[in-house]
């Protein structure tokens, strides 16, 4: 779907990271969070950044990016991510249901841009809400049409390869 439109891997990557929620991240973490090479991560950061889809802030010595709202097709490209992920509802529910949702993650495919079918989630949170889970699971797939995978631990361990759609 969006691999179609977009042909860098890691562009898309920046896009569902930045478009799908307020998002702000550093090259180093993103390099990391991607399993990517911080050449190719800053040769697509300052691609967005000059096209003005992405500002650059600088915290420090760190250079932070995040969205431009202010840029004309912002809410075309957060609408366009939001359909290729399908998640935008099924998040919403989720952290406002769940209990005590900490950082949500997509994995798999769906964080490589690739449309499979299913999308594949990590919860991090304590004592949340499995049974609410099956039943928005359900509904997602009635309304999106692709299975959800979700796998909740308590704690985050520092080394999930995917995109960060929930948390800090």
């Amino acid at each position: 779907m969006l691999d179609s439109l977009v042909t860098s891997k890691t562009r898309i990557k920046l896009l569902l990271k930045f478009f799908a929620h307020a998002n702000s991240g550093y090259l180093r973490s993103l390099a990391k969070e991607f399993d990517e090479s911080t050449n190719s991560v800053r040769v697509e950061l300052n691609r967005l950044t000059d096209a003005g889809l992405l500002l650059a802030e600088n915290e420090g010595k760190t250079k932070v990016y995040k969205a431009n709202s202010k840029h004309p097709f912002y809410e075309e490209i957060k609408a366009m991510v939001s359909k290729f992920l399908g998640l935008d509802d099924l998040m919403e529910r989720i952290v406002k249901r769940m209990g005590e949702v900490q950082m949500a993650y997509i994995i798999g495919d769906y964080a490589k841009g690739i449309d499979s079918g299913t999308i594949e989630m990590v919860l991090i949170g304590k004592d949340l809400d499995r049974e609410y889970l099956e039943f928005i699971k359900e509904k997602t797939y009635e309304k999106v049409q692709r299975k959800v995978n979700v796998s909740i631990l308590e704690n985050d361990p520092g080394d999930i390869q995917g995109i960060l759609v929930f948390g800090k």
